[in-house]
């Protein structure tokens, strides 16, 4: 047969037949190979804002990865990368042990028995990231994250490191052998740090970078009767304004705890969203950050709502109101003056001296960390 001087003979179509017939098998064969994209949402809700201590410089945040795919996925491995360059090694990697303690499933929690590197279909869990950088590396001003489950992976959630500008503060409270119980860390015990609390739709931690300042003696809180308030070094110790600010919020009027931790906690009070944090006092820092002073001693309060107030200015005494299972004082900075309503931001305090084995050592423009003991002087 002969067509437009082209001739076509039946093993030329049959031949034709075939390669058509083969190449479209091999392009659904890699179809089947290729994997689609890794159907794990991931997002950081509240971005980090670096802050020194100790000598590093740390980020603390929450990584959100939700399963949108009917099928478990088994995390493997979690990378943090500089989201500015093409570097092949990561900032911070984590896997193994390392990652299992920084997991957290939405809506409970890991009793140990199974793996809790794997979300279910539609589960999500949280990522409570910790990265320090060490002396002299300079803090990326983005990261993208790198998600390795035991099959694919993929790269998101990219976030900046400098959301605020750190105020520069002076300390809640005064003299030496305050212990910095709960400060920032990232331990998995640390009820501030994994303080995941949903107000008005939002999922906050507004404590994220709170300190339980106690003082102590020799390790211990109390000399004498544990049951008795008074026979705790912290009670009755005075609270300052950390800087020249505007007082926001006063409640007094509710009474101190009878001390007791665990089944001994009876508080004088129901616990509600109105009495948890006790008798409380709140400073407008500007800038859209507020202190926090809670539990305070009922009757204490020395300055009222619209009142400027000078840094070093003493406010109010330490108590054991609201949930407080013994005296001391909450501290914590948030972008809210609603109590609890807003997220945890780090700050640092200009000077102040660290316990350490070779007696005292000083600090400047820095955050205490977890069981910190800090003399601040005055």
């Amino acid at each position: 047969m002969e067509k437009g001087g082209c001739i076509l003979t039946r093993q030329s179509v049959v031949l034709a037949v075939f390669v058509c017939v083969g190449m479209g098998l091999m392009r659904e064969a890699r179809a089947e190979n290729s994997p689609q994209p890794l159907q794990l949402e991931m997002r950081v809700p509240f971005e980090p804002a670096a802050f020194p201590s100790n000598g590093r410089t740390y980020l603390a945040y929450e990584l959100y990865l939700t399963n949108f795919s009917e099928n478990p996925l088994t995390l493997g491995r979690i990378e943090v990368l500089d989201a500015d360059t093409t570097a092949a090694a990561p900032i911070a990697a984590f896997e193994g042990k390392d990652l299992d303690v920084l997991l957290q499933t939405v809506g409970g929690s890991h009793d140990g028995k199974g793996n809790v590197r794997q979300i279910e279909g539609g589960g999500s869990v949280v990522v409570f990231m910790w990265v320090p950088c060490e002396p002299g590396v300079d803090v990326p001003k983005q990261l993208r994250h790198r998600v390795v489950t035991a099959e694919n992976a993929a790269e998101g959630a990219v976030i900046g490191t400098h959301h605020i500008e750190l105020k520069v503060l002076g300390s809640p409270v005064s003299g030496s052998n305050w212990l910095a119980s709960d400060a920032p860390s990232n331990d998995a015990d640390n009820h501030h740090r994994r303080g995941i609390f949903v107000l008005d739709g939002h999922a906050l931690i507004s404590r994220r970078y709170a300190i339980d300042w106690m003082r102590v003696q020799d390790g211990k809180s109390f000399a004498g009767d544990p049951k008795d308030k008074r026979a705790y070094y912290t009670y009755g110790m005075p609270v300052i304004a950390v800087a020249d600010a505007s007082v926001v919020t006063v409640r007094d009027g509710l009474p101190d705890n009878v001390p007791g931790h665990n089944e001994q906690f009876h508080p004088a009070v129901p616990i509600t969203m109105d009495t948890v944090t006790g008798n409380t006092i709140t400073l407008d820092l500007g800038s859209g950050q507020f202190a926090y002073y809670c539990h305070l001693q009922p009757g204490s309060g020395r300055v009222k709502v619209g009142e400027h107030v000078k840094r070093g200015q003493v406010m109010g005494l330490i108590g054991s109101s609201g949930d407080a299972r013994e005296p001391h004082l909450h501290f914590e900075i948030a972008n809210s003056p609603k109590a609890l309503a807003g997220e945890g931001l780090p700050y640092v305090i200009d000077h102040y001296r660290v316990k350490s084995g070779a007696g005292w050592e000083s600090r400047t423009h820095e955050m205490p960390l977890k069981d910190m003991v800090i003399d601040f002087g005055r």
